[in-house]
């Protein structure tokens, strides 16, 4: 079961039971306890749960999944395809940033399991819980005030940190790519800010989207194409797509099928 489905799936059971246990969650998603306590650790640092004794309790009466949640449970095979394209593009010896987004969650399972050294900067909670068990990789997390929603970090503490960093390559996500009119964009302005950052400080930027993305406008409009080198999707896009990205030397990286 993919990470994401397993945290929405405890929430549930915690919204229905009104609690649950380590011990119980290892043995019905057969994973260790320690695995559980992770995620239970990851759900609270959003602000989901409590933490108690061997297991957890709503923060509330009613468990509400928030916009971060739902936006992890949707697209999930587009997401693991997307990741596994992304991952094809690094080599050993590069510093690689993951932003906060639901398809760096998918990286991140991926490069949990692998048994090779990579250095991985974040700014997004739940990368750095899966990362940190494994040993080979070297993390570096970019911390700051923590805005919920995204499940991550972008304020201006952020920036700040960021700033001193120059990494090899970027995954960025976003709400919406229009090729056609260059236009990068967020619903949220704060996450825009910090990924106009990132395309400014990385050496190779790549944008991560579904091909559902494709075309859309968002409320915020926070980069151009003209400092990224590439599109990751799971599908090809239409041709007109591919002539504008064509024009602006965009490269279109697709998963092996």
């Amino acid at each position: 079961m993919f990470l994401e489905e397993r945290q929405a799936k405890i929430l549930e059971l915690l919204n229905s039971n009104g609690k649950v246990l380590v011990k119980e969650l290892a043995e019905m998603f057969n994973v260790t306890e320690d695995s559980i306590r992770k995620d239970l650790t990851a759900l609270e640092i959003e602000g989901q749960l409590k933490r108690t004794y061997g297991g957890a309790v709503p923060i509330k009466e009613k468990l509400q999944i928030t916009e971060a949640q739902k936006r992890r449970i949707s697209d999930v095979d587009a997401k693991r395809k997307i990741a596994a394209a992304a991952l094809k593009i690094i080599s050993p010896n590069d510093l690689i940033f993951l932003d906060a987004s639901t398809i760096s969650i998918a990286i991140a399972e991926i490069l949990e399991k692998r048994d090779s050294p990579c250095k991985i900067i974040t700014n997004m909670v739940d990368v750095l819980v899966m990362l940190a068990r494994n040993p080979k990789i070297n993390i570096i997390f970019a911390g700051g005030q923590l805005n919920k929603s995204r499940d991550g970090f972008c304020d201006g503490l952020n920036l700040e940190f960021m700033e001193k960093f120059s990494p090899d390559i970027a995954f960025i996500g976003v709400v919406g790519v229009d090729v056609k009119k260059n236009s990068l964009s967020s619903h949220d302005i704060d996450s825009g800010l910090h990924k106009a950052k990132i395309l400014s400080v990385s050496k190779n930027s790549y944008i991560m989207a579904e091909s559902r993305k494709f075309g859309v406008e968002a409320n915020y409009k926070f980069a151009t194409l003209e400092n990224v080198r590439g599109l990751i999707t799971e599908s090809a896009p239409a041709e007109g797509i591919l002539k504008a990205a064509q024009d602006l030397n965009l490269e279109i990286i697709l998963p092996n099928f």
